[in-house]
């Protein structure tokens, strides 16, 4: 099973490209994840991650992901290698996202936005919940 759930701040905002070939969209960006331990007498560390995502989900990561925002992204690891004009080998390690979630707090969002939870889980994501995710009422929670 090849599975990774990660949580962390956007180093830079997505970058946007399109394949040569069939002209998708793929927004590539970074995570700082903050390591849970930290050694005594030492700053936090971080390890930083790069993450891929494809088509409409790479859309909305682009469209609505900024850089020092908190995200989470559930998705798969990829890795790939290429020679260069040099001949040089290249090898890759990087996150291919299934699913994006904002997770930052409401008060730590930036007020001018306008997103909504309609248009955060609409049918942007794949796998996320979208429209087929509905609640009357809290007298439905079973807690």
């Amino acid at each position: 099973m090849n599975k990774v759930i990660l949580m962390g701040r956007l180093t830079r905002d997505p970058e946007v490209r399109y394949t040569q070939t069939s002209n998708t969209l793929v927004s590539s960006f970074s995570l700082a994840i903050n390591r849970r331990f930290v050694r005594q007498g030492e700053e936090r560390q971080a390890d930083f991650i790069n993450i891929v995502a494809w088509s409409k989900l790479g859309e909305f990561c682009s469209k609505y992901f900024k850089k020092g925002q908190q995200v989470g992204i559930i998705g798969r690891i990829q890795t790939r290698t290429w020679d260069d004009d040099q001949g040089q080998k290249h090898y890759v390690t990087e996150v291919v996202a299934e699913e994006a979630y904002f997770a930052d707090s409401k008060k730590d969002t930036d007020s001018s936005s306008n997103t909504s939870f309609e248009n955060t889980f609409g049918n942007t994501a794949p796998g996320s919940m979208g429209a087929d995710f509905e609640m009357s009422s809290s007298d439905d929670l079973p807690f």
